[in-house]
């Protein structure tokens, strides 16, 4: 019997330490999950692709885009404004992006300007087309409306198509290329960059609060623990930022970044900016040069 026991007791030792080792590594694994969730980067879900404009100059996509959204906002009638939005379509199939993401973030976008057609037509002076009592529903603010609609829709379109298809990294060497000052591009690849990195700082501080039980409700606590944990993420970025700061003193940062990659004019390039630019003067023909006529 005492033989048997001996037996019996380090079986059993044996499964108290495999069950804490399995109990340790499920947590482990747990852990490094959470990590990773928190450490995941910025998601860029256009950025990745090899259309005709992925493979696009970023340079000449910058300058077309920019001059596009500047007619746009300046066009003050529906035929440069339609003329607009199916230059803008025209785009999305070079880039050949999933529609159903597409869609989502027009989606967004059409929702606020949806609030200007219960405000506009009711607010902008004009003839008006239908009365309810004091309301009254005016023709050019429904025009108006309509033209904000297209004019809006044609930018976001635009800016999906030729400007989120390039990585924000290689957004911010373009620009730096096109000679926008040095601390702008800095500030948009720092904001890029350290975006998630605050995004990790609040996931930490919100699981250590339902670690200590707290539980969100409309009260004042509520308001005091979430006016704390804002603070609390500016101290750090603060912290965070001058760290960085000092690191990059350290490795002799001193306002130039450098990179080996060198952008190339091609072929396709020339052809792009070749159709771009009298589609742009149509553009301008239509709102102007109509009204001249």
């Amino acid at each position: 019997m005492g033989r048997a026991s001996v037996p019996a007791g380090r079986s059993a030792a044996r499964d108290g330490r495999s069950t804490n080792l399995w109990l340790s590594s499920n947590f482990s694994e747990q852990a490094n999950d959470e990590e990773d969730r928190f450490l995941s980067p910025l998601e860029e879900p256009f950025s990745a692709g090899a259309s005709p404009a992925h493979r696009l100059d970023p340079r000449g996509r910058i300058v077309v885009t920019a001059l596009f959204a500047v007619l746009m906002a300046v066009a003050q009638t529906y035929a440069a404004t339609l003329a607009g939005l199916a230059l803008a379509l025209c785009c999305l199939a070079l880039a050949r992006l999933p529609l159903q993401k597409v869609g989502l973030r027009l989606l967004v976008v059409n929702s606020f300007i949806f609030l200007l057609w219960f405000v506009l037509p009711l607010t902008y002076p004009g003839d008006a087309v239908w009365r309810c009592g004091p309301l009254a529903v005016t023709r050019q603010g429904l025009v108006y409306a309509g033209l904000i609609t297209l004019k809006s829709n044609a930018i976001i379109i635009a800016l999906m198509a030729l400007i989120a298809t390039v990585p924000v990294v290689t957004l911010g060497q373009a620009l730096h290329n096109l000679r926008l000052p040095d601390k702008l591009c800095h500030l948009l690849l720092f904001t890029y960059r350290y975006l998630y990195v605050l995004e990790q700082e609040y996931h930490r501080l919100i699981q250590a609060l339902k670690i200590r039980g707290f539980r969100p409700r409309t009260d004042l606590h509520t308001y005091r623990t979430y006016a704390y944990l804002a603070a609390m993420l500016l101290v750090r970025s603060y912290d965070r930022a001058e760290c960085v700061y000092q690191a990059m003193l350290c490795r002799g940062f001193h306002g130039t970044f450098y990179s080996l990659w060198r952008f190339s004019w091609q072929r396709r390039d020339g052809v792009f900016l070749g159709a771009a630019t009298p589609a742009l003067a149509a553009l301008l023909y239509l709102e102007w040069g109509m009204r001249l006529m």
